[in-house]
């Protein structure tokens, strides 16, 4: 088989910002609607769910499969939750839940990462995450996330998200070797991006490329811009 006529997945992130868009007005359909637009397979959002109480999704659940054709994994912290941590994984109908670990990251602020183990047509590994705004706090979180990791049998791994770091050189080293970065544009924020926050790394048993955005005129839907990427198994 070769690299071309192997299975391939679209995969996209997104920070949705509990769908406040640009113009600062909260949009949920707005949100919805670039989600459909990506045309991804598989989607880590994050903030996701609200801070407060028990963090009710900020997505109304009853429409998300009708407007995007996917369906939330069931990773969530509670039956209102959409996700953990505000991270939460939306997937392609038959693409299910195999494993599953909810991780609490180190730091001052509440932060947290979860890694999904998914029924695809090859096997694939998925780690969504928001880092903390602090750099030594990331490090620290990036250095957990990879000794989780090391609990788990080998199995190739896309780790994707809102990094809140700009820097592959300073901040992103404790996961230069082991993963590959995927070379993205700037995401943060959305109306002139400069700050390529969002992030996509993979193991080297896989192939990522990342692929242009579809366009969304007037308002963004959110503060940051989506990222987008094939990934191909080696």
């Amino acid at each position: 088989m070769t690299a071309k006529s192997k299975p391939s997945l679209r995969l996209a992130s997104w920070n949705i910002h509990k769908a406040v868009g640009t113009d600062r007005r909260r949009d949920a359909d707005r949100v919805l609607a670039g989600i459909a637009a990506l045309q991804a397979d598989v989607v880590a959002l994050q903030e996701a769910d609200f801070r407060l109480g028990d963090r009710p999704s900020a997505l109304p659940r009853d429409r998300i499969a009708e407007v995007t054709g996917l369906v939330p994994l069931p990773i969530g912290r509670n039956a209102v939750s959409l996700g953990w941590h505000g991270n939460a994984l939306l997937a392609r109908p038959g693409i299910r839940l195999c494993g599953l670990d909810h991780l609490d990251l180190p730091g001052h602020e509440p932060r947290g990462a979860v890694i999904v183990d998914l029924d695809t047509p090859l096997p694939l590994r998925v780690v969504a995450v928001h880092l903390g705004l602090l750099r030594a706090a990331r490090r620290r979180q990036l250095d957990a996330i990879k000794a989780a990791l090391q609990r788990h049998p080998a199995r190739p791994t896309v780790i994707l998200g809102d990094f809140n770091e700009h820097s592959r050189r300073v901040g992103l080293g404790r996961i230069a070797q082991p993963f590959a970065i995927l070379p993205t544009g700037p995401t943060f924020p959305a109306r002139r991006p400069f700050l390529p926050l969002d992030r996509i790394a993979h193991s080297h048993d896989l192939d990522l490329t990342p692929l242009d955005l579809p366009s969304t005129p007037g308002p963004q839907p959110s503060d940051h811009l989506p990222l987008l990427a094939e990934l191909r198994w080696r």
